[in-house]
């Protein structure tokens, strides 16, 4: 949809996003007009005296032909601009002029309870780009459309102060106050909502210093005094007179207790609906008891860190900690738990915009109020978690910029992100907290197999039950795949399922369910897929090495590569959790991660190039040899 804007200097952009060049001049006023009153007929006259300031030259209405033609050239796919009567029409969706979205968006907060009124008036006010028809020449045409726009304008910003004032965000009204006064220091309303606010905040001085600051400019520049509104803020902070309430607004029935502050009696917010979106946890969850405390220690910490990142390798369980933990944090979050999986390592994954839209319309915006930008979703966002707990599971994300969007700013709030990568940029970049979700711990692992194929068939045969686990590397996944196995044939004895499975080259192929998404080999395919080239080709000929650990020299060797690049994708290979690092330069991997990398050199490297992959680890294990022994 091609992009109106008045709220600014004027603005054309079309569906692609791209701005339309309008160039200089009176087309920009001509422009302004037709965009201004989309969809309604503009006489060539009107064009004329708003362009002209009603002193046309001659040949203006040749002038303004030109004009509406280049127009047309330019909005040719994007829009129409037709001749109607003795004027013209600009045939287009009203949501795409800024100016129309911004008096929907603030007549729509004048219904909402005051949190999503704050949320809607932010939207609105967000539209502003500086001045309106900041780039229009002559002055009859900004009297004529741009003054009611500057006092829709800062009517919406009085609304917003006042639904603040009544919610009891007094630091942030002031931030905001002072910005928007020192834009209109002679507007008496905004002066007197900024010294309410700061009363309420304790700052009584600097409330009546901006009262004296406020009535000198006055004095000054108009010659008068100030008006009720400005006097009566000002006994009220001085005490001598009755709390003054904000404008009144109107809201829903109350919801919850009311905001601290001089207004606390007045009508409360409703909250926004309660959001229950987290999964069913896992029945049988066992284990995890070092990963649960420190999550739990991160929990105590103060200040509390406000997003947590639990990052392992495929088939570690991470989902199923993170939504365990969450149910158990339903008493520390009471305004509800939202839920998404990203789907990062899937081809599309899902977009950060996909994502708010999800969660906006649970936290009760219609569907015709969300914003088009991911920006603007994400503000939007976070203005109604603003002032609420809530629990944020994050699941499955593939890089920091798909989560950045998704993080709560109240801190309140708590994001639990699960990735098969460290996601480096939010512990860096965002302040997050780094949390390893590894194998489960061989008594764990025994303890899943217990729960599921019962305690009996385990202690039957409990050598077998250890070999089951080595052979599944201690991974939930694989442990989950052949329990179900196991469960289809309740007369086969452990030891006879741990022969399949000791068997290399079925290996793999046996920890399968059988479904796409519940197979070992399946989940390393959708890390390794996301590996950048040079990383995935390190991997597959990581394969070629026969040992679990691998020295940097090695794998230089195998790759063909300096070390220094090497290095890179070897540290690539670690952030994905298929290579574990190890002091003095080594490297270690699962044994199925091993297999999994041989069975893709196999597939992706040709007989000759592994070849000659091996016989450069041999030469380099060659030249080491003396200096080993």
């Amino acid at each position: 949809m091609v992009q109106l804007r008045l709220l600014g200097p004027v603005e054309i952009e079309t569906d692609e996003g791209l701005p339309l060049a309008l160039g200089a001049g009176r087309i920009r006023t001509v422009a302004a007009v037709l965009i201004s009153e989309v969809n309604q007929a503009v006489t060539v006259q009107r064009l004329i005296d708003l362009a002209w300031d009603g002193e046309p030259p001659a040949r203006a209405r040749g002038v303004v032909h030109n004009h509406v033609h280049r127009l047309r050239q330019l909005l040719d796919g994007h829009a129409e601009l037709v001749t109607r009567g003795q004027g013209y029409v600009l045939i287009a969706d009203p949501a795409a002029v800024d100016s129309h979205r911004f008096r929907s968006l603030v007549s729509a907060a004048r219904d909402a309870d005051p949190r999503a009124a704050v949320a809607m008036l932010r939207r609105a006010l967000g539209l502003w780009r500086g001045e309106a028809l900041a780039d229009v020449p002559g002055d009859r045409v900004r009297r004529t459309l741009g003054v009611g726009l500057a006092q829709a304008r800062v009517a919406a910003l009085q609304e917003l102060g006042a639904k603040l004032l009544l919610l009891g965000r007094y630091g942030e009204l002031v931030t905001e106050l002072t910005a928007w006064t020192a834009e209109h220091p002679l507007h008496e309303e905004l002066a007197a909502l900024l010294m309410r606010a700061l009363q309420a905040n304790g700052r009584q001085a600097e409330a009546l210093d901006h009262y004296h600051r406020t009535r000198r400019h006055l004095k000054e520049q108009l010659g008068i005094d100030p008006g009720p509104a400005l006097g009566a803020a000002y006994l009220e902070v001085l005490g001598r007179g009755p709390a003054v309430p904000p404008p009144p607004v109107v809201v829903r029935p109350p919801a919850g207790p009311p905001p601290p502050g001089p207004y606390a009696e007045g009508p409360r917010p409703a909250a926004p609906p309660r959001v229950a979106q987290l999964p069913p946890a896992v029945v049988d969850f066992c284990g995890r008891t070092r990963e649960l405390a420190v999550l739990e220690q991160h929990l105590d910490r103060v200040p509390r860190p406000h997003c947590l990142v639990l990052a392992g390798g495929g088939g570690t369980g991470k989902t199923s900690l993170a939504v365990q933990w969450a149910h158990r944090l339903t008493a520390e979050f009471p305004d509800g738990q939202l839920f998404v999986d990203l789907r990062g390592f899937e081809r599309p994954p899902m977009r950060a915009g996909t994502a708010l839209s999800a969660f906006l319309r649970a936290l009760g915006v219609p569907e015709a109020a969300i914003p088009d930008s991911v920006p603007e979703r994400a503000a939007l966002y976070r203005s109604l978690l603003a002032g609420r707990r809530m629990l944020v599971v994050l699941d499955n994300a593939g890089t920091a910029e798909q989560t950045r969007p998704l993080l709560p700013a109240t801190p309140g709030c708590l994001a639990v992100v699960t990735s098969r990568r460290r996601l480096s940029g939010l512990v860096v970049r965002d302040g997050a907290v780094l949390v390893g979700v590894g194998p489960l711990t061989p008594g764990d692992a025994l303890r899943l197999l217990a729960n599921a194929l019962g305690p009996q068939r385990i202690e039957a045969d409990k050598p077998a039950a250890r070999e089951l686990v080595r052979w599944c590397d201690g991974l939930p996944l694989a442990l989950r795949i052949a329990a179900a196995r196991l469960m289809a044939h309740p007369e086969w004895p452990l030891g006879c399922w741990t022969r399949k499975l000791a068997d290399e080259r079925r290996r793999l192929q046996e920890l399968s369910a059988h479904d796409a998404d519940l197979a070992v080999e399946a989940s390393l395919y959708l890390t390794y897929r996301a590996l950048s080239s040079g990383a995935a080709r390190l991997f597959r000929v990581l394969g070629l090495h026969p040992g679990p650990r691998v020295g940097e020299l090695d794998a230089a060797a195998l790759a063909g590569r300096d070390v220094a690049r090497t290095r890179r994708h070897l540290a690539e290979l670690c952030d994905a959790h298929l290579l574990e690092e190890q002091p003095q330069g080594h490297y270690v991997r699962p044994e199925l991660v091993r297999l999994y990398a041989a069975q893709r050199a196999v597939a992706e490297e040709t007989r000759s190039d592994r070849d000659l992959a091996v016989r450069r680890l041999l030469d380099q294990v060659a030249r080491l040899r003396p200096a080993r022994g």
